[in-house]
């Protein structure tokens, strides 16, 4: 199984957001700092999510995004979906085709990997991933590196 960098990303972006909308919408140029990922990327991204409903956007001075949802109704599943990533350990795809135009010997074994990890992504919400405590510890170092005030909720 394999999760790609558009997925992974946008899981980040996303809790980002999360933490950080309580002072209003928040700039993707401040996400691409804090998180250390293109701002280019990012646009790109939110584009996706934009279009899912997750996220809404405000053009102009004092711009950004903000959550279209709370944060207890959106889950990393639903990030995840959004930008079009999949969560598949088979080999094939989910075709059923691993072996030829056959299944594989294993292949019941990964289909159901991939739906185990789908219902586990799908049952953490942005605010319970924001509510970790090592999560927490790594907003405050981030904040305090990119001079952002301190704030204790998701």
């Amino acid at each position: 199984m394999r999760l790609t960098t558009r997925g992974r990303y946008a899981v980040t972006a996303m809790l980002d957001l999360a933490l950080h909308e309580h002072g209003g919408p928040v700039s993707l140029s401040e996400i691409a700092e804090r998180q250390g990922i293109s701002q280019s990327y990012l646009e790109q991204l939110f584009s996706r999510l934009r279009k899912r409903g997750l996220v809404d956007g405000t053009r102009g001075p004092g711009g950004g995004y903000r959550l279209m949802k709370s944060t207890e109704q959106i889950s990393v599943a639903d990030v995840i979906d959004a930008v079009d990533e999949t969560v598949d350990a088979t080999r094939c795809g989910g075709q059923r085709n691993c072996q030829g135009d056959q299944r594989c010997l294993t292949h019941d074994l990964w289909a159901d990997l991939s739906t185990q990890i789908r219902e586990f992504l799908g049952n953490i919400s942005l605010n319970e991933l924001g509510g970790q405590k090592g999560v927490q510890i790594i907003r405050q170092w981030q904040d305090k590196r990119c001079n952002v005030a301190p704030h204790t909720t998701v």
